[in-house]
């Protein structure tokens, strides 16, 4: 399945006003895997890919106060509701309007301490490979790479459906993951009974 940008794009302009009221009922996992990720660091600067209408940026840095926290996404439609919802922190936030496709911190020790993909990867297709690629590079030394996301569709039929949303649930991302990433958690829980399920994973870099 391949989602060129420009679908997406046209795709979330469409979504961004009923984004935050339809989706609570399919994306699980988000508020614990932070949690999770809170019991192991506490990040000074924070990326998150595909942030959306901010949802997990207002989760980000109420968890981690003292944290500077950046957003990436492509839609800029996303990206205003996101503006919105976190005028309260001030600078704290910056947003990015770009596609993730390449790293944007520079690496080394000034990259980033903590990378969440909540909800992302599943739809980059093509680009995951390359996100992940590049989060491996804005990574800092002793960063986390946090992701929660669909995994797999167990009824073929559901998995059809999603992928008239842009969204791949073939199980694909986990080897990718553990390909650049040693796992500290990695979980995977049913959804509805076993209709789909999704993917908790919390790691750092291979070197």
């Amino acid at each position: 399945m391949n989602t060129p940008a420009s679908s997406l794009t046209r795709y979330y302009q469409f979504h961004a006003s009923i984004y935050d009221a339809t989706r609570w009922a399919f994306l699980f996992g988000r508020e614990g895997v932070i949690k999770e990720a809170g019991k192991r660091a506490s990040p000074c600067n924070i990326l998150e890919i595909g942030c959306g209408t901010g949802h997990n940026l207002n989760l980000l840095c109420q968890a981690f106060p003292q944290a500077k926290v950046t957003g990436v996404d492509l839609s800029a439609a996303m990206l205003a509701k996101a503006g919105e919802k976190l005028q309260g922190y001030g600078d704290r936030v910056q947003l990015r309007e770009a596609a993730y496709d390449a790293p944007i911190s520079g690496g080394g020790a000034g990259g980033y301490d903590l990378i969440l993909a909540s909800y992302a990867l599943s739809m980059f297709n093509p680009g995951w490979e390359r996100a992940l690629e590049a989060a491996y590079q804005d990574l800092a030394p002793n960063g986390r790479l946090v992701v929660v996301d669909f995994h797999r569709a167990k009824l073929p039929g559901f998995g059809q459906w999603m992928s008239l949303n842009h969204v791949r649930m073939e199980a694909h991302l986990l080897p990718g993951l553990e390909r650049l990433f040693t796992p500290e958690m990695c979980r995977i829980k049913a959804a509805y009974g076993g209709v789909w399920e999704f993917l908790q994973f919390i790691g750092h870099r291979k070197n």
